[in-house]
């Protein structure tokens, strides 16, 4: 896993499927444990979902709140 990959998951969305348009770091959790079983897609959509998964998986939701909140600001 890179920094990037964090940042990926609260800016990129689904590209198909019944949550096309849904930031990644949203999709519901059954969804994302679907793909576990089913198999994640091949490519960076697939390292992501499942990237995510071990994420939801193991309740480290907080680790993206402060990607979400953006880059500090300056005064």
């Amino acid at each position: 896993m890179r920094a990037q990959d964090l940042e990926a998951l609260v800016t990129q969305t689904m590209p198909f499927g019944k949550h096309q348009g849904v930031v990644i770091a949203d999709l519901p959790g059954n969804y994302l444990h679907w793909f576990a079983r089913e198999g994640f897609p091949k490519g960076e959509i697939g390292r992501l979902l499942e990237l995510m998964f071990e994420i939801d998986h193991n309740g480290l939701h907080e680790l993206l709140r402060p990607l979400r909140a953006g880059p500090p600001r300056r005064p």
